[in-house]
């Protein structure tokens, strides 16, 4: 995934050191605040420039997004066709955009997008740890591998909507998002029975229009992240202090030749938490 500059802890050593932002947000990418609705451009960060620029723009787009209840009347019928989709439609406002989560809970949350990684050892790692990790995956990538997530629910994942074939949401028509997000939810619900309600757009990048159709596809909440595991088992973050905190949700992004595995990158990453005191928890008993 293309990354854009942030500060990166080395898991192995603990030094601090410069890298970039990855999981799947764009060069810049700025994640949400907390557990609240944000404005139509907020996430993207593109065009930001600086944490000032990036903050007013994101003051500028949340003056075009209505918050969580309010505006029903501008979704109305767009996602009626279909005929109850997942059951939130516009009446019950837009889906809360999240990159970590307040809780007492000494938890962080793990969240593996795509599908491209298909380590054996790591449905071992979750089913001995006892993991509740959250897979979010694309269609298009996962390809002939629904069986590898098959065996992954298994053990305890749980599998979540990343649209049918990874594009750039932002900027899109409505009928185009809810095409991508809706029949995601349909070939999940087919595959396994289920109907996901966490979504996370690909690259972190959405708009109001986004959040309409997530809404209208039964998306309880869009799902950013304020940490991402990177390829090489270091953390790299979109804000805030540099090290995980009790509700930081992290990124696991897929990557073409990553220096490691799956299941190593995810094991270094659980000496840090533990040293730290924190344990993984299940993001959607939090998000409902």
């Amino acid at each position: 995934m293309r990354r854009g500059a942030a500060a990166a802890v080395l898991l192995a050593a603990g030094l601090v050191l410069p890298a970039a932002l990855a999981g799947c947000g764009p060069p810049g990418g700025r994640a949400s605040a907390g557990p609240t609705v944000q404005g139509a451009d907020a996430g993207t960060g593109t065009g930001a420039g600086t944490e000032k620029g990036a903050e007013a723009e994101r003051e500028a787009a949340e003056a075009t997004v209505p918050g969580k209840g309010e505006g029903e009347g501008e979704g109305e019928g767009e996602g009626e066709g279909e005929g109850g989709e997942g059951g939130v439609g516009s009446g019950a406002g837009l889906p809360p955009v999240v990159d970590r989560v307040p809780t007492r809970d000494k938890v962080v949350f793990l969240t593996y997008d795509d599908g491209a990684e298909r380590d054996p050892r790591f449905i071992d790692l979750v089913r001995e740890r006892r993991l509740p990790v959250s897979m979010f995956l694309t269609d298009s990538v996962v390809g002939p591998g629904y069986g590898h997530f098959a065996r992954l629910r298994s053990v305890g994942a749980s599998l979540q909507n990343h649209t049918l074939d990874h594009p750039a949401l932002r900027g899109l028509p409505y009928a185009g998002q809810r095409a991508e997000i809706c029949g995601q939810q349909r070939k999940l619900k087919s595959r396994f029975g289920i109907r996901p309600h966490l979504f996370r757009p690909p690259y972190g990048r959405y708009d109001a229009t986004t959040l309409r159709a997530a809404a209208d596809c039964g998306i309880a909440a869009v799902v950013l992240w304020r940490i991402t595991l990177e390829g090489d088992g270091t953390l790299t973050y979109t804000r805030g202090a540099h090290r995980p905190a009790p509700g930081d949700i992290i990124s696991v992004p897929a990557g073409e030749t990553p220096p490691l595995t799956l299941a190593e990158r995810t094991t270094r990453l659980l000496r840090v938490l533990e040293e730290q005191g924190l344990k993984v928890g299940r993001l959607e008993d939090h998000l409902r």
